[in-house]
């Protein structure tokens, strides 16, 4: 991890020097949206200086400037996760939008009754409603795979789940709730044993784990620019090219087609014909600089650092022993994500008052209500880290969880 340095780091992002109540914002929200580097902001606001204009259409120099920068990124993408072709790169809204263009467009289209889904429990329900709408919409039916008790993927219940009637496996590579990093090679391997597609959810992965497509060999990947230091409103879809050529476009309009008669019409290639109307092209664009920053930090870098923080996160957790862990609690298997509630303090509560100290986590059900359920609670607050936190944040939340029980204890610290 020579040369990582996250006081350094930090200089990058104005937002913490932003403070809550008088004091230093102590940001522990980053599963949720991840903060953006000056150069990510520069480059949105140099978009709309100097190159604003639609994309593909035009033959003018502004339209053409940006169209080259925007499909530039669409190359560096592909190049991040070591796709072999730009076109299987889809730009999208977010990571529900790139599941549910494969919900509609591929599995809509594919599958039939009796046909299987099979799923997890820790599914966020952004994998999972999209499921629910296309079994009902095609009577497929839906499985799922459950963890152990220590919040890891129970594979001894895998060979008895996928069967030929298994015509989809769709998870997660790392839990947002749990921070579970699942074994996605040894899950798509099985899967394709009996023919079925697969499709990761990167959202809190791809942000946070040296990876390659080569290594995964799934057959469609979804994640988020805004969990990685890029712009909200961009996601990315990565589908294998003769999948993407077979399926039904998500949305028509604009620039999704080839040819248009008054009764019927073709689609554009890919991936254009999944890309309908205007696109977020700023965001798109500024997300090209949050790509740079990841690559020059190194991936195994930020994966070397959020591991060491989770560890030291863990330890400090468990001294107290009011403290409910939920997961994996071994940061050797766990990404920069911890779940905890704290006494009978509802997490609702404990963000509000460690909000007051200017500490900002998640408390709720964190769209994962069945996961909920199978713990009884109806949620949890959840820390989660990135380039930026330090041990000394650590500290500081450690200290403010004390004191927030205080406050409902009337005690003084």
């Amino acid at each position: 991890m020579s040369g990582f340095d996250p006081q350094s780091i930090r200089k990058d992002f104005p937002i913490l020097n932003h403070k809550v109540d008088g004091k230093a914002l102590i940001y522990l929200d980053n599963a949720a949206t991840t903060h953006k580097p000056t150069s990510v902001i520069a480059e949105e606001k140099r978009y709309y200086e100097r190159w604003n204009s639609n994309i593909h259409r035009g033959i003018h120099t502004l339209s053409e400037e940006a169209t080259r920068r925007y499909e530039a990124v669409r190359e560096k993408v592909a190049r991040f996760i070591g796709a072999s072709h730009p076109e299987s790169i889809v730009f999208t809204r977010n990571a529900t939008e790139s599941i549910n263009v494969v919900a509609h467009g591929w599995a809509r289209k594919n599958l039939k009754p009796g046909d299987e889904i099979l799923l997890t429990t820790i599914e966020h329900h952004s994998n999972l409603v999209p499921w629910q709408l296309t079994a009902q919409a095609t009577g497929a039916k839906l499985q799922f795979l459950p963890i152990t008790p220590e919040g890891q993927l129970d594979l001894s219940k895998l060979d008895h789940l996928i069967s030929p009637r298994t015509k989809l496996v769709s998870f997660t590579a790392m839990s947002n709730v749990l921070g579970t990093i699942t074994p996605v090679r040894e899950i798509t391997q099985r899967a394709h044993a009996f023919g079925a597609k697969v499709l990761v959810d990167g959202a809190q992965a791809v942000p946070h784990i040296p990876f390659r497509l080569s290594d995964w060999q799934c057959d469609f990947l979804v994640f988020s620019a805004h969990k990685m230091l890029g712009p909200t409103g961009v996601g990315v879809l990565y589908g294998r090219p003769e999948l993407l050529d077979e399926m039904d476009p998500f949305l028509g309009g604009g620039d999704m087609i080839l040819e248009v008669w008054r009764d019927h019409a073709r689609w554009n290639e890919i991936p254009w014909k999944f890309e309908a109307g205007t696109p977020n092209i700023s965001g798109v664009i500024a997300f090209g600089p949050a790509l740079d920053y990841l690559e020059r930090l190194g991936m195994e870098n930020v994966r070397d650092h959020e591991r060491d923080l989770t560890a030291y996160a863990l330890k400090r957790l468990a001294e107290d022993p009011k403290v409910t862990l939920y997961g994996p609690r071994d940061a050797a298997i766990q990404g920069g994500v911890i779940s905890f509630n704290y006494g009978e303090i509802h997490p609702h509560d404990m963000g509000t008052l460690l909000d007051k100290e200017g500490i900002a986590i998640r408390a709720g059900h964190h769209c994962c209500q069945p996961l909920m359920r199978d713990f009884g609670v109806s949620g949890t607050a959840r820390a989660s880290f990135y380039i930026y936190n330090t041990k000394a944040e650590v500290d500081a939340l450690v200290l403010a969880l004390k004191k927030a029980s205080s406050v409902f204890e009337g005690v003084t610290i």
